[in-house]
């Protein structure tokens, strides 16, 4: 009997970026969901600019799984979005392999916390930009020169609610972690 190698990942972005749907599109078990509903009491303090149809939040985490292959199992972590439920990252970013960040051009400036996040802690990260049907389209660059990264943090699009999407994004986010390790003389760590 084999026994698989776990591997953590995080999805990470903004309040309504798409985190809750991306780890449940992909995700081969019932995901395990926080989702609560938004109250009167979170109207001062959630900003649903953009996002006025939004019911309910993460208010803990996501979690899925998928089985890359019998020896590889992914475990997906889903960050909750909003700033006072961020004193969980660090305890949910420990051991992982790296993260996606989900970006909503509708409101792109609530990911510029995400990104700061992984650059100061130095865990690779990749951008999704989740294509919502409601929002502008941009190009690849123009997103690079929106959230002000260097050329080699992976950008590209997907739709969360699709699982060879989210799928994708998954795959493009293993292969930059594993690119970032040192090699040795067996090859990679």
């Amino acid at each position: 009997m084999v026994i698989p190698t776990s591997v953590k990942v995080l999805v990470a972005g903004g309040f309504g970026a798409g985190k809750t749907t991306m780890v449940g599109s992909v995700s081969e078990i019932p995901p395990l969901s926080t989702e609560e509903l938004l109250t009167e009491a979170s109207t001062d303090v959630d900003d649903l600019v953009g996002v006025e149809e939004k019911t309910t939040t993460t208010v803990a985490l996501d979690f899925g799984r998928i089985t890359i292959n019998p020896e590889i199992v992914l475990y997906l972590f889903g960050t909750p979005g909003q700033n006072r439920f961020w004193f969980m990252w660090d305890e949910l970013a420990s051991g992982a392999i790296g993260a996606i960040v989900l970006v909503d051009t509708r409101r792109l400036d609530s990911s510029f916390p995400s990104v700061d996040f992984f650059e100061r802690r130095k865990i690779p990260f990749i951008i999704a930009v989740n294509c919502f049907d409601d929002a502008h389209h941009y190009q690849i660059d123009e997103v690079r020169q929106a959230l002000a990264l260097n050329a080699e943090i992976p950008i590209l699009m997907c739709d969360a609610r699709e699982r060879e999407s989210s799928k994708q994004a998954l795959v493009r986010l293993v292969e930059h972690a594993l690119s970032r390790v040192p090699a040795t003389a067996d090859g990679p760590r």
